[in-house]
C-alpha cells in the first residue's frame, strides 16, 4: 500500500526534528509522480450559478495551512497567511469589514459566540468581534495551529500541531482544560478540527484515535482507536486522522491516513463499522450516504448503515481533491487546478465544473442555506448555488 501513495499526500511533518520534509524527498525521480487525470469535456449543463467572486487576501502563500471560509449569519469570515481576516456580506460578497493581526495565521477562521477565531504558525490564537473585527484577546499555545478553532457555549477549542487540545475561555482566551496526546515520530502536517456536538468535544489524533470530551470541564467522555499502526517503518506506521470529521445523527464519520474509514456513535464511542480506506482529507455525509475522497483521489458514496459502496468516481485520480461537500443534489470536490468539480449524488458521474482560479483549492467548500463558499489557496472566494428544481 504504501508505495501507492502518490505526491501530493506526501506534505508530511516530521515532529520529532520539527523540520518539513517537501513531497519530491520521498522519491528519486520524477518517475515515481503519478500525472493527474486530464478533464473530459462535459455535455451536460445542470445551471450552476456563479453568486458571486471575489479576491479575499492573498491566500495560504503556497504553504500547507488550514485556511477555509466561514459562515456565521449573515457573514462569510476569510483569513490569509499574511494576517489578514476579512468579513463579507453572504449575498454581494461586499467586504464589511478588515482586520490586520500581523500574524502569519495557518488555521481558521471559526466562529461562534459573537467571535471569529484565527490562530498562527507561531502558536498564537487571537478572537476578533464578529460584528466589528475589533481584537477582543490573544494568547499564546504550544505550537503551531494547523486546525480550525471552535466555540459554543462560552467555549473555545483549538487543536495545536504537538497535540494538545485546549478550552479556552471564550470571554478572554484564559486556558480552562487540556489535554496532550504525543504525537508520532512522523505525521502529516496538518491536525484534525475538533468538532463541537451538543456538550461534547471530538477530535482526531495523529495516534489514529478518535477521543470524546466534555465541552465545559474537559473531561474524557471516550475514547475509540480508529486504525493501530502496523509495519515496520514510520512512514508505514502512520494512521493521522488530519481530515474532516462528519457528524448526522448522532454518528461520527472519520477517516485515517493509511488506515479505516469509520462510523462511530457520539455517544459511546463505540466503532458501529470500518473498512479499509484511506484519507488524509476527509468525509462529509447526509443522512443517506457518506463521502470521501480518498488517498488516490477517488471520491466514492458507502452506506451509512454498514459502509458499504454505493459508487466510486475515478475520472479524477491525482488531482490533489479536497474532502467532499454536500450541496443539494450534488457533491462538490475542489482539486489542485483550482477546479470545482460537480458530481451526482445519485451515482457519482460528473455533471458540471466550475473555477475559482488558477490555485489549488486544498480545503473543503463550505456550504450554508444552499449556497456553497470555495476559497482558493491564491486567495480568491467564490459562491456558487445549484439549479433550482
Amino acid at each position: 500500500m504504501l508505495y501507492r501513495i502518490t505526491i501530493p499526500v506526501l506534505m508530511l511533518l516530521l515532529t520529532g526534528c520539527g523540520s518539513i520534509m517537501s513531497p519530491g524527498e520521498w522519491f528519486a525521480s520524477e518517475d515515481n509522480i503519478d500525472p493527474p487525470a486530464e478533464l473530459i469535456e462535459l455535455k451536460s449543463d445542470i445551471g450552476v450559478q456563479t453568486l458571486w467572486t471575489t479576491s479575499a487576501g492573498e491566500g495560504t502563500d503556497g504553504q500547507r495551512l488550514e485556511l477555509v471560509p466561514y459562515v456565521y449569519e449573515n457573514r462569510v469570515y476569510v483569513a490569509d497567511s499574511e494576517g489578514r481576516v476579512e468579513a463579507l456580506d453572504v449575498a454581494s460578497g461586499e467586504k464589511i469589514w478588515e482586520a490586520e493581526t500581523e500574524l502569519p495565521i495557518s488555521g481558521g477562521p471559526g466562529a461562534g459566540g459573537g467571535l471569529v477565531l484565527v490562530g498562527s504558525r507561531d502558536g498564537d490564537l487571537v478572537a476578533l468581534d464578529a460584528m466589528s473585527g475589533q481584537e477582543k484577546w490573544r494568547t499564546h499555545l504550544s505550537s503551531e495551529i494547523l486546525s480550525v478553532p471552535k466555540a459554543s457555549d462560552g467555549r473555545v477549542v483549538v487543536h495545536t500541531m504537538d497535540g494538545n487540545l485546549f478550552g479556552l475561555d471564550a470571554t478572554d482566551g484564559k486556558k480552562v482544560w487540556g489535554y496532550k496526546r504525543s504525537v508520532p515520530v512522523l505525521s502529516l502536517r496538518g491536525s484534525s478540527s475538533p468538532v463541537i456536538s451538543g456538550n461534547s468535544v471530538i477530535c482526531g489524533f495523529a495516534s489514529g484515535k478518535l477521543i470524546a470530551f466534555d465541552l465545559q470541564s474537559g473531561d474524557l467522555l471516550w475514547e475509540s482507536s480508529i486504525s493501530a499502526p502496523s509495519g515496520r517503518t514510520e512512514l508505514e506506521r502512520m494512521v493521522d486522522i488530519d481530515g474532516e470529521l462528519a457528524v448526522v445523527d448522532d454518528v461520527v464519520y472519520v477517516a485515517t491516513f493509511q488506515g479505516d474509514l469509520a462510523a462511530v456513535s457520539l455517544e459511546t464511542g463505540v466503532v458501529l463499522w470500518r473498512r479499509n480506506m484511506s484519507s488524509h482529507a476527509g468525509a462529509a455525509a447526509d443522512m443517506s450516504q457518506v463521502y470521501i475522497s480518498d488517498a488516490e483521489d477517488q471520491v466514492w458514496a458507502v452506506d451509512p448503515r454498514n459502509g458499504a459502496a454505493l459508487w466510486k468516481q475515478k475520472k479524477l485520480h491525482a488531482r490533489k481533491l479536497s474532502a467532499p461537500a454536500v450541496l443539494g443534489e450534488f457533491i462538490l470536490v475542489g482539486d489542485l487546478e483550482g477546479y470545482v468539480h460537480w458530481l451526482s449524488r445519485e451515482d457519482g458521474s460528473l455533471v458540471a465544473r466550475t473555477r475559482v482560479g488558477d490555485d489549488p483549492i486544498s480545503t473543503p467548500p463550505i456550504v450554508r442555506d444552499g449556497v456553497a463558499y470555495v476559497y482558493g489557496d491564491g486567495g480568491n472566494l467564490a459562491a456558487f448555488r445549484g439549479p433550482i428544481r
